[in-house]
């Protein structure tokens, strides 16, 4: 199956990387490059429906509007498109910032084609949370710390949460990707993706981080 697929990056040395990144990729084509906020929008109303991209990577400091606030906008008129976060920064706040206003995931600009590749896979058709592995980390310790200020008593997981569910979940929290939970379960990285998107589904959360901050504040995992 082909995927569609854009950027915003005001920087041209990183658009280039990136085109060349996809373009190594058989089934990803290029909706268009934006250098900016503005003018990703403007591309985004001016196309047809069956030319819409399903992902939109972007770039968070620009001028004129920066990712943060062209996510905010494209989300509200286009909902069924995904967009992943690629940048230099794992910034705390840039973070958060970009899932509230509806990032389906958030990754480093040094990651390669395989790693985009497998992004737009896990979003349109597991409806995942990519994360680089430092961003999980960030993500991860500014979750315990808010369970360390957190007084709320300690809570048991809902009943509907399967046995192999809260393995992967405890493995999830602890900031592992799909590919090590499968190796270390033994089972595949597609099952493991099956359970990640129940666990989305039970739990009625869209992300990652959501996952993280859910289980942190319950101190689902605790001694």
């Amino acid at each position: 199956m082909d995927f569609i697929v854009a950027l915003t990056d005001d920087n041209a040395v990183n658009r280039n990387a990136f085109l060349q990144k996809i373009q190594a990729l058989g089934n990803l084509s290029i909706a268009f490059i934006a250098k900016d906020g503005n003018e990703c929008l403007e591309k985004l109303n001016s196309l047809p429906n069956n030319k819409l991209p399903q992902v939109v990577f972007m770039d968070l400091e620009m001028p004129h509007m920066n990712g943060i606030e062209t996510i905010g906008i494209a989300k509200s008129l286009h909902p069924d498109i995904h967009f992943i976060v690629l940048t230099v920064f794992d910034d705390d706040d840039k973070i958060f910032e970009a899932i509230k206003a509806g990032a389906s995931g958030y990754l480093l600009k040094h990651e390669p084609a395989g790693v985009l590749h497998e992004a737009v896979i896990n979003v349109i058709e597991f409806g995942g949370a990519p994360m680089s592995p430092a961003v999980a980390r960030k993500s991860l310790q500014m979750m315990r710390y808010s369970v360390l200020e957190n007084s709320k008593e300690k809570q048991s997981l809902p009943d509907m949460i399967t046995i192999r569910e809260e393995e992967i979940l405890k493995h999830m929290v602890n900031g592992w990707d799909a590919k090590r939970i499968a190796v270390e379960l033994d089972i595949s990285v597609l099952t493991v993706r099956k359970h990640i998107a129940n666990i989305y589904d039970k739990l009625h959360v869209q992300s990652k981080a959501e996952i993280i901050s859910m289980a942190h504040n319950n101190k689902w995992f605790t001694k």
